[in-house]
């Protein structure tokens, strides 16, 4: 038993595929697939089912990937260890982000990041919220920003900010532009939202629950630009977090984006990383970068006027 079939275990553990964890792994998928089988030799138990459009781990496999989990992420904190006795601000970091938070919100913290720590090389990793927890939790990540709540001991969490959701019609839907839009005016309205497994999709069924409305069953974006153009070409509407609206993001004339009134829905950001990591100071710098973005990102008020 070695680290790089641990790594190769958890990786078909992530993607449910050996095609694409050979493809995440840089190896070719009969390597993998061969290291597997050497490692459940080893082991004496089956730790994948194997079968036709991909693969399924075993309750022992489970068991077994949480504890391959936890030793990658040891020697990555290990090897960070070493790297920080060097020098404390510098080398690569791996961050991961939210397919609906990372493109909108990066782009102003980038350069920041960068002025502050010259010699930290930032990689993004994005992918949905489970995806990230468990390569985290791994190793293979350094940090993840996400939506709260996670629900993971082993983690230490930085929130940092309340970013609101808008609402975004069609042009001449009844509720664009309406000047005190509350949560309730979503009464009995069809919203579209994204496919499974974003936690974006949750959000927006708990603020749909909370108003009486439902989703437009016959449609599931995988992504919120997906979910723009739909509007803006009358399919539906749809609620979005407002970094997603504001610059560099470009604005759409058939599109009308509508602030809340009074109580506003919104999702909590936080930045998380394993409690046992070493370099917490410059995992904190970076997230005191992130939470310094300018208010008026956040100010979904301003849309109204703007």
């Amino acid at each position: 038993m070695n680290l790089r079939d641990l790594s190769y275990l958890v990786a078909v553990a992530e993607e449910g595929h050996f095609g694409r964890a050979a493809a995440a792994c840089f190896v070719s998928q009969p390597t993998l697939s061969t290291q597997i089988r050497k490692l459940e030799r080893e082991l004496g138990v089956t730790l994948v089912e194997r079968a036709r459009g991909g693969v399924l781990l075993t309750p022992v496999g489970a068991k077994i990937v949480e504890r391959a989990q936890a030793a990658l992420g040891a020697v990555a904190d290990m090897e960070a260890l070493a790297r920080a006795a060097q020098d404390p601000e510098s080398g690569i970091l791996q961050l991961g982000v939210l397919p609906t938070s990372g493109p909108y919100l990066m782009p102003h913290v980038l350069r920041r990041v960068r002025d502050r720590y010259p010699r930290v090389q930032l990689r993004l990793v994005e992918d949905k919220t489970d995806a990230l927890l468990a390569r985290l939790n791994a190793g293979a990540l350094d940090a993840v920003i996400c939506a709260l709540p996670v629900e993971d001991a082993g983690l230490h969490t930085e929130t940092l900010f309340r970013e609101p959701f808008v609402l975004a019609t069609p042009t001449g839907h009844h509720l664009a532009g309406k000047p005190d839009l509350a949560v309730d005016d979503l009464a009995g309205e069809q919203l579209l939202l994204l496919e499974n497994g974003h936690c974006l999709r949750d959000q927006a069924l708990d603020v749909c629950t909370l108003a009486g409305a439902s989703e437009k069953g016959d449609f599931r974006a995988t992504s919120l630009e997906t979910l723009r153009e739909m509007v803006a070409v009358d399919v539906g509407i749809t609620l979005l977090p407002v970094l997603a609206v504001q610059p560099p993001i470009a604005r759409t004339d058939s599109l009308r984006v509508t602030p809340f009134a009074g109580l506003t829905p919104a999702r909590t950001m936080a930045m998380l990383w394993r409690s046992s990591a070493i370099g917490g100071e410059l995992l904190s710098g970076i997230a005191d970068i992130i939470r310094d973005i300018p208010a008026d990102l956040l100010d979904a008020g301003r849309l109204a006027t703007a």
